[in-house]
């Protein structure tokens, strides 16, 4: 007797923690403020109006991760894998974004204010409307001046 088992969900309910599997998971409206996700799997999961303020995604892999109108200020996203990913409406501010690759990804009116974009690959992202006054922009030399929108000013 053959069994067929439709796709796994195992991960999407275990605690926040370093390593954290969350793959298609949907953690929407969670809050993990202060969170320890470095090094989590997180691809194609959806934290849309999630709290994530002052959490550490150091090294995370979130490609094509849904982000949406989330509260991710303070946040360490240090050297994270963000291809892709939908940002739009976040809050940054504050945020640390050195390294990261960001192609593709979706900004649109996300607040960058104060965010550190250092070495970070904005290929081919969606900045329209990205408030991106005080940030330190990818050559991690030039802060953005106050009022840039779109593009570092």
């Amino acid at each position: 007797m053959v069994l067929l088992a439709g796709p796994a969900l195992a991960g999407c309910n275990d605690p926040p923690a370093p390593g954290v599997e969350w793959r298609r998971c949907l953690l929407d409206a969670s809050d993990l403020a202060g969170a320890d996700l470095s090094g989590a799997q997180l691809r194609d999961a959806s934290f849309q109006r999630a709290t994530l303020a002052g959490a550490k995604l150091t090294g995370v892999e979130a490609m094509e991760a849904r982000f949406v109108s989330a509260d991710l200020s303070g946040a360490d996203l240090s050297g994270a894998i963000l291809r892709s990913t939908d940002f739009t409406r976040a809050n940054l501010q504050g945020a640390t974004l050195t390294g990261t690759d960001l192609r593709r990804a979706t900004l649109f009116r996300a607040d960058l204010t104060g965010a550190d974009l250092s070495g970070a690959n904005l290929t081919g992202a969606n900045l329209s409307g990205a408030v991106l006054g005080g940030a330190r922009w990818t050559d991690g030399r030039r802060v953005c001046a106050a009022g840039s929108v779109g593009n570092c000013q």
